[in-house]
C-alpha cells in the first residue's frame, strides 16, 4: 500500500500544479486533490507512528492527532479565505463525528475482529469524557443558546471570548497530562510491550512530516476552489461537503493510524488518536479558526446549526457510554459506525 500512496503523491502533486495552471474541470481537480491529500496523510501517519514508538503512547497519540488535524486546519484556513464559513463549521462538525464515530468505530471493529476483548486506560477514558462534555456541550451549545438573543457583533464577541477560554483550557490540559501528572496514572491496557523498531529514524520522520505538511498546504488551496462547483454538479449541500467530504479527506491520517494501532492491540494510542483528535478540534482548532477568521472579510462565529449540534452531542454521549469502562469489542465498534452512517444519510438528505 505504501508504494501505491507514493505513486499517488508522485503523480498527484504535479497534476495539481498542472491542473491549476491549465484550469482543468473542477470535478477532475477535486478527485486529484482529494486523492493526493489522502496519500500525503498516509505518509504523515507513518511518520508519526515512527515518532510514537520513540516518544511513547501519550505523546505519540498527541502527535498523530496534531498532524492529522494540521491537514484539516490548512484546508479550513483556505476555505475561510474563500468565504466558505458554512463549509468550515460543517467540517468541524464532521471532524467531531468522524473521530468519535468513524475512526473510533473502525478501530474498535477491526481490532475486535482480531482480539475478542481489548482494554485501555480507564482513567484516560474518564478524564477524556469530562473534557468531551466541556468541549462540545459547553463550548458549542452555549454560544448557540446565547446567540439567539444577540446581534451578529455580540455573537462574534461571545465566540472570541469562548475561543480564548477554550484554547487556554486545552493548553492547561496538555500541561496536566504531559508535565504535572505524567506517569501518575499507569496504563491499565493489555497492549503488547515487545520492543518495536520505528520504520523511519527520528530525523527522517520529522523531515517527511514537514515536507508532507507543506505539500498538503499547496494541494488544499486547489481543493477548496473546487467545492462550490462540485457541490452544484452533484447536488451536494455546503453542509454535506463539510461534514462528510472535507472531514474524511482532512482526517485520513488519523483514520489510518488509529486502525493500525488497534489491530496491533495498542488501544491506548488508538483511543488517544480518536478522542484526543476530537478534543483538539473542539478546544483548539475551532477556536483558532474563529480568531484567524477575523483577518478575513467574513468572520466566523462559533455558532452551528441545530442538526450539527444535536449530532455532535449525541456522538459525545454515545462514545462516552461505550468507552468509559476501559474496554471494547467489535460489536461496540459496529454500533459507533452505524450511528455515523445514520447521521451521514441525514446530512446528505438535508
Amino acid at each position: 500500500m505504501g508504494k501505491v500512496f507514493a505513486i499517488m503523491i508522485a503523480a498527484g502533486v504535479p497534476l495539481t500544479i498542472a491542473g491549476s495552471l491549465l484550469h482543468w474541470p473542477s470535478v477532475v481537480m477535486f478527485v486529484i486533490c482529494s486523492a493526493t491529500v489522502i496519500a500525503l496523510s498516509s505518509y504523515m501517519g507513518r511518520a508519526t507512528e515512527s515518532l510514537a514508538i520513540v516518544v511513547g503512547p501519550r505523546i505519540g497519540g498527541l502527535l498523530n492527532a496534531t498532524f492529522g488535524n494540521a491537514v484539516e486546519l490548512i484546508i479550513s484556513i483556505f476555505a475561510l479565505k474563500a468565504g466558505l464559513v458554512g463549509v468550515v463549521l460543517a467540517s468541524l462538525t464532521g471532524s467531531v463525528l468522524g473521530n468519535l464515530l468513524l475512526v473510533a468505530g473502525l478501530s474498535f471493529f477491526m481490532g475486535g475482529l482480531k482480539f475478542k476483548r481489548q482494554t485501555f486506560s480507564v482513567h484516560d477514558a474518564r478524564h477524556n469524557s469530562a473534557l468531551l462534555i466541556f468541549a462540545v456541550v459547553v463550548g458549542f451549545v452555549i454560544p448557540e443558546i446565547f446567540s439567539m438573543s444577540m446581534t451578529e457583533a455580540k455573537t462574534l464577541n461571545l465566540s472570541i471570548g469562548i475561543s480564548i477560554v477554550m484554547i487556554a483550557i486545552y493548553l492547561a490540559g496538555l500541561f496536566f497530562k504531559l508535565v504535572t501528572h505524567r506517569g501518575v496514572y499507569v496504563s491499565e491496557g493489555n497492549e503488547t510491550h515487545h520492543e518495536e523498531v520505528p520504520e523511519w529514524s527520528k530525523k527522517k520522520a520529522i523531515g517527511i512530516l514537514l515536507a508532507a505538511t507543506a505539500a498538503v498546504a499547496y494541494v488544499a488551496e486547489s481543493l477548496v476552489h473546487t467545492f462550490e462547483a462540485v457541490g452544484e454538479q452533484f447536488g451536494w449541500s455546503e453542509l454535506f461537503i463539510g461534514v462528510i467530504i472535507v472531514a474524511i479527506v482532512g482526517n485520513a491520517a488519523e483514520h489510518v493510524s488509529a486502525i493500525l494501532m488497534a489491530m496491533k492491540n495498542k488501544m491506548d494510542i488508538a483511543v488517544e488518536i480518536a478522542i484526543g483528535s476530537t478534543l483538539q478540534v473542539a478546544m483548539f482548532v475551532a477556536p483558532v479558526l474563529v480568531l484567524i477568521s477575523l483577518l478575513y472579510p467574513t468572520p466566523m462565529p462559533l455558532v452551528f446549526t441545530i442538526p450539527e449540534l444535536v449530532s455532535m452531542v449525541t456522538a459525545v454521549f454515545l462514545a462516552i457510554s461505550i468507552s468509559n469502562d476501559g474496554e471494547t469489542n467489535w460489536f461496540e465498534g459496529l454500533t459507533l459506525l452505524a450511528a455515523y452512517f445514520i447521521m451521514g444519510i441525514g446530512f446528505y438528505l438535508l
